[in-house]
């Protein structure tokens, strides 16, 4: 069939749970702008945290201290000031602190309770201060700011009018577009300066997509991925005076296109990204291609990317990863167009695993009972033959969103375990045209689950699965699919593992976080409104048919979590324990929606491997 070579090799070895799930060594690598430094994280008390390292003396420093959570996002602000990110136990109330490259300066930017905050701009032509927004003034909507870096001082630059979900700031870091909705229609906001009134551009069904990338380099059109009229996405050149699409930059014949970089000081495109059964690209400039094409000869086998770079543009960091290993990092010079050039190992995310003892992940396809070709991946444990396997089926979450190619430790983890991992892009995931999106509306629990009941059938059919052998585990959407799933086909699977599952519809509509109300009429048209489709939430909703729950199912939960509210999984537990069904329970108290800290992680993947190895057989290799 398609595999390679990899299940002909010797047997790997049992390798350590904890060396799947602990911290990488060094992870999110950036180079200042000056390119004089470096910063990643990398694990400090069990969290992750940021350091510098001085290129030219080799000096490192941590230069946050953070103990109870991740620090989860940062980035260079300046050549010596770096702005991060954190939450409070999973909250996803995020607040924005600043430190400087020496580790001096510390400063909490948003010193709020309860208040959600995220980066709009770094702000490049002035240094001290950065553009971000935060719902402190009305929790559903967010209103922008400037935050001077020094002094802390806040300023408001546009308070949302109720309807803005994003702002698009020019290449002078002023606010000059913004994406609005009133719950199921889209609205392009444009001004020309940020003095002047906002006017609507378009409106469109939620269903049409015209999403601004960033502006032109003379700040006067918008260059835009759009399906508007068609059914991939595609990038265009938008004349938001007009409101007409300009010049087509590039259209794939499969799936959508919706990334596009840029050289800030030549003033060019360079590239557009897009994701077919992996990642890739189409260049538009001749120098990134010469670029991509002198690091993919070095670094041969490898998924290459362009991480960070100096704001001159001679140096570079490139992560090179792929389905077996969680990557490296090098640091490429590149000078005078590339006539000096040279690429720099730095250093291993995660040094301790080997890649010749993980599984390949290999895409596969298959056709729904309706006729929709379905993409997904199947990852076969290395030195075992791809017959009657116990296999785990794995829906990601979303529902709007895709699995893609590339290292991921849980599936990793199951398959040095001795299952077979399925990933299915069912209908309704991103990146396969509006058609294929819009096929999910109102299918929670009905064509979308079927979608998945096919993926094990097929792989049943095809000998890789033994069907007495098959468990199904998600998380968010993918934990209300294994709900769904062990309640819609129960003959189906020996186990699940809903991990921050929905288990009630009418619920999880109710608990929305107050920043999500907005969109609350676009997503009951998608998924299905209490008072107008009562019938059909109860009949997908798997709490009101645990009756027809067989198999042992394992649930775990942050008890945190904004998204999915502890609420959804104690209520399947109770129901279940009430009929006397075998169910293990796992609650931590410090998580969100999904497990963040390590030792939370741990115990998670523990009882799932126990779980597994009770209920579906695997092996004890």
């Amino acid at each position: 069939m398609f595999w390679t070579k990899s299940y002909l090799m010797s047997s790997s070895r049992h390798i350590p749970l904890e060396d799947f799930f602990r911290k990488p060594e060094r992870t999110a690598v950036r180079i200042s702008p000056n390119g004089t430094h470096l910063a990643w994280l990398a694990p400090w008390e069990r969290r992750l945290n940021v350091h510098v390292r001085d290129l030219a003396t080799g000096k490192e420093r941590r230069v946050t201290h953070a103990t109870d959570r991740d620090v989860l996002g940062w980035l260079w602000a300046s050549d010596d000031r770096l702005v991060y990110a954190q939450d409070s136990g999973g909250d996803e109330n995020y607040r924005l602190h600043a430190v400087k490259a020496d580790g001096s300066g510390a400063i909490d930017l948003t010193p709020f309770e309860g208040v959600k905050c995220g980066l709009v701009d770094d702000l490049e032509e002035e240094p001290d201060w950065v553009l971000f927004q935060m719902n402190r003034r009305d929790p559903q909507v967010f209103d922008a700011y400037r935050a001077n870096l020094a002094t802390g001082e806040i300023q408001l630059v546009a308070e949302n009018p109720g309807n803005v979900q994003r702002w698009i700031t020019d290449w002078s870091g002023r606010i000059r577009a913004a994406d609005a909705t009133d719950g199921v229609s889209t609205s392009l906001l444009y001004r020309e300066t940020e003095a002047a009134p906002w006017r609507t551009v378009a409106t469109h069904d939620f269903r049409e997509s015209l999403e601004p990338l960033r502006f032109t380099f003379d700040d006067r059109r918008l260059l835009v991925s759009s399906n508007v009229g068609r059914d991939r996405a595609a990038i265009f050149e938008y004349d938001p005076t007009t409101a007409e699409h300009g010049s087509l930059i590039f259209e794939h014949p499969e799936v959508d296109v919706t990334g596009l970089s840029t050289s800030r000081r030549r003033r060019v495109l360079t590239s557009v990204s897009y994701e077919t059964d992996r990642p890739a690209w189409h260049f538009l400039d001749e120098e990134r291609r010469a670029q991509q094409e002198y690091v993919d000869a070095e670094i041969p086998g490898r998924l290459n990317r362009m991480v960070s770079h100096s704001r001159d543009e001679t140096r570079w960091v490139v992560h090179s990863g792929g389905d077996r290993t969680q990557g490296g990092y090098h640091l490429l010079t590149w000078e005078d167009r590339g006539a000096r050039r040279e690429l720099t190992p730095l250093f291993d995310a995660s040094p301790w695993m080997h890649e010749d003892e993980l599984a390949q992940m290999q895409p596969i396809s298959y056709t729904s009972r309706d006729g929709l070709t379905i993409h997904g991946y199947l990852t076969v444990p290395v030195g075992v033959e791809p017959k009657s396997l116990p296999l785990v089926l794995n829906p990601h979450g979303g529902p709007w969103y895709r699995d893609s190619w590339g290292f991921n430790p849980e599936v990793q983890f199951l398959a040095n375990r001795g299952a077979a991992v399925l990933q299915v892009n069912y209908r309704g995931s991103t990146g396969y045209g509006k058609a294929f999106w819009e096929a999910s509306f109102g299918e929670w629990g009905l064509t979308m689950q079927d979608d998945l009941t096919d993926a094990v059938r097929w792989a049943v059919g095809q000998g890789i699965a033994d069907s007495a052998r098959v468990a199904i585990y998600g998380g968010s959407y993918g934990g209300y699919a294994t709900l769904a799933g062990i309640t819609k086909e129960p003959e189906l699977f020996a186990c699940a593992v809903s991990y921050c599952g929905v288990s009630n519809i009418f619920t999880f509509l109710e608990a929305f976080p107050p920043y999500w109300e907005p969109l609350r009429a676009m997503v009951q048209e998608m998924i299905g409104a209490p008072d107008h489709d009562a019938e059909r939430l109860r009949a997908t909703s798997p709490l009101f048919h645990v009756d027809r729950i067989r198999c042992p199912l394992l649930v775990a939960q942050g008890a945190n979590d904004p998204r999915v509210r502890k609420g959804e999984s104690d209520q399947i537990v109770a129901a279940l324990r009430e009929r006397g069904v075998d169910v293990e329970y796992l609650v931590k108290e410090d998580e969100g929606h999904g497990f963040a800290n390590e030792e939370n992680q741990f115990d998670f993947y523990r009882a799932m491997e126990q779980f597994l190895g009770k209920h579906l057989g695997l092996e004890d290799r």
